[in-house]
C-alpha cells in the first residue's frame, strides 16, 4: 500500500463548499422543475466591465503577433502589473511599499493556502471562529493541527467571534506563531476598525507573531475611516503579509488573478538559528512551484486598476451593495437578527427558532428553492448562523429574499 499524508485523513469529508453544492445537486436530482436560487457561494453574477474587456481583447491579439507574443512571464508577476497595484492601492493611501514586494499570483484563495508552506511544523496557528475554511485546512493538511474532535482542531487556537464581542476577533491569552485575520469579514461581513487593527499590529510586534492578513472584501468598505489595507497601521510591514483578490472586486472569479504583499522588513528563524527574510522565501516558493499569472489576465488585470474600468466597477460593486442593503432590510422586517452587509458583499443572519444552521439549510432550499451556507460549516461558532451573498443579480436577490419571506413569516 502506497505511504500517505496522513493529515489528509483527519479531515472532513468534504470541503464546505463542496457540501452545499452536493446537496442542491440532489435536490434538484430530485426535484427537476425548482428553480433554484443561490445566496450561498460567493460567486459574481455582473459581467467583466468594458474597459477590462478592451485590455484582454488587445492583449489577446498581442499573442498573436510575434514581434508581441508572450511565453513565460515572470513568476512574481510583470512590473506594469505591480506597479499599477502599487500606485492605486497603496501609495494613494499613503502606504510606503517597493513593487518587488506585490507577487501577482491566480487568487487569494492560492495564496492563503500555499503561504503556510513557509512554516514550521510545530507553528502554532491561531484561527477566528467562524472562520474562511481555507485557513484552517490548509495548515491541517500541512499537519500542524493536531486531532481534529467535535468541530476543532488539538493545536490550533480558537480566537471566538460572537454576538458579545461584536464578531470580533479579541487578543489570544496564549501565543500564536501566526494569526489569520480577515477583514471585511468572511464569513461575518464585519470590519475590523483602525483601534483594533493597531491592537493586533502591537500584540503581533511584542509578541513576533505573523499575520496573514485577507483584505480581500476591501473595495467593499464605505468608510474611509476603515483600513482597507493593514499596511495602514505603523510597524504592519514588520509582522503582516496581506492578501488580496480581483475575483469579487473586479469580477474575476473566473479570469483568476490575486496577489500576497510580503514586505523585505517580515523576518523569520530556522531551526538552526540563522534568520530568513519571509519575502525571499516566497519569492523561492514562487519561483519553483508556480509559472505565473497569465499575460492576458494581467493585462486585464492593470486596466482594472486604472480609468475608465474604477468608474465602471464602482458601479458593479454598488449593484451588489444595494442587493446587501436588500438582505439587511428583509432580515429586519423578519425580524432576524443579521450583521455584515455594510462593508460587505455577506451578511451574518441568526437562524430563527434557534434552529441549527444545517436544518435551517434545508429549510430554505426545500421550502424556498433558495440556497445559503451553514454557519456551522465555518467553525463551531458558527453554529445557529447562516451567511447571505449579495452577487447574485438584484432580480434574483429580491425573488430569493420574497421566498424567504414567505417560508419564514
Amino acid at each position: 500500500m502506497r505511504s500517505i499524508n496522513n493529515a489528509y485523513a483527519g479531515l472532513a469529508g468534504n470541503y464546505l463548499f463542496s457540501e452545499v453544492a452536493r446537496r442542491v445537486r440532489v435536490y434538484k436530482e430530485n426535484h427537476p422543475e425548482a428553480d433554484v436560487i443561490s445566496l450561498g457561494i460567493g460567486d459574481v453574477s455582473q459581467p467583466l466591465v468594458p474597459a477590462v474587456i478592451e485590455a484582454l481583447h488587445k492583449a489577446v491579439d498581442e499573442m498573436g503577433r510575434a514581434e508581441t507574443f508572450r511565453g513565460y512571464g515572470p513568476e512574481q508577476g510583470y512590473a506594469f502589473l505591480r506597479q499599477a497595484i502599487l500606485e492605486h492601492d497603496f501609495l494613494a493611501r499613503g502606504v510606503s511599499l517597493d513593487a518587488d514586494e506585490i507577487f501577482i499570483s491566480d487568487g487569494a484563495k492560492s495564496d492563503v493556502g500555499n503561504f503556510q508552506e513557509l512554516f514550521g511544523e510545530d507553528a502554532v496557528i491561531a484561527l477566528t471562529d467562524p472562520v474562511y475554511p481555507v485557513y484552517e485546512d490548509s495548515n491541517a493538511m500541512a499537519g500542524r493541527a493536531g486531532v481534529h474532535a467535535n468541530g476543532r482542531w488539538s493545536r490550533i487556537i480558537y480566537l471566538p467571534c460572537t454576538m458579545e464581542n461584536g464578531f470580533r476577533p479579541e487578543l489570544p491569552t496564549e501565543r500564536p506563531d501566526v494569526v489569520y485575520l480577515c477583514s471585511p469579514n468572511n464569513p461575518t461581513g464585519t470590519v475590523l476598525d483602525r483601534d483594533a487593527l493597531t491592537a493586533w499590529v502591537e500584540y503581533a510586534r511584542a509578541n513576533d507573531t505573523l499575520i496573514m492578513f485577507d483584505a480581500a472584501y476591501e473595495a467593499f468598505i464605505r468608510d474611509d475611516a476603515v483600513p482597507r489595507s493593514i499596511y495602514e497601521i505603523p510597524g504592519a510591514d514588520e509582522v503582516a503579509v496581506e492578501f488580496r483578490s480581483l475575483s469579487k472586486t473586479a469580477g474575476f472569479t473566473g479570469l483568476r488573478c490575486g496577489y500576497a504583499v510580503v514586505p523585505k522588513k517580515l523576518k523569520a528563524r530556522s531551526s538552526d538559528g540563522k534568520t530568513l527574510l519571509l519575502h525571499d522565501m516566497w519569492l523561492r516558493r514562487q519561483c519553483t512551484k508556480y509559472n505565473g499569472c497569465p499575460y492576458i489576465v494581467q493585462r486585464a488585470a492593470e486596466a482594472a486598476f486604472k480609468e475608465p474600468a474604477r468608474t465602471q466597477m464602482r458601479a458593479v460593486l454598488a449593484v451588489y451593495q444595494s442587493n446587501a442593503d436588500m438582505m439587511l432590510d428583509a432580515c429586519a422586517k423578519l425580524g432576524i437578527q443579521a450583521f455584515g452587509g455594510v462593508h460587505s458583499p455577506y451578511v451574518w443572519l441568526k437562524t430563527p427558532g434557534n434552529m441549527d444552521s444545517w436544518s435551517f439549510f434545508d429549510l430554505l432550499l426545500e421550502k424556498a428553492a433558495v440556497v445559503c451556507t451553514p454557519g456551522v460549516g465555518f467553525g463551531a461558532c458558527g453554529e445557529g448562523y447562516a451567511r447571505l451573498t449579495a452577487f447574485n443579480t438584484p432580480e434574483l436577490t429580491r425573488a430569493a429574499l420574497k421566498r424567504l419571506e414567505n417560508v419564514l413569516s
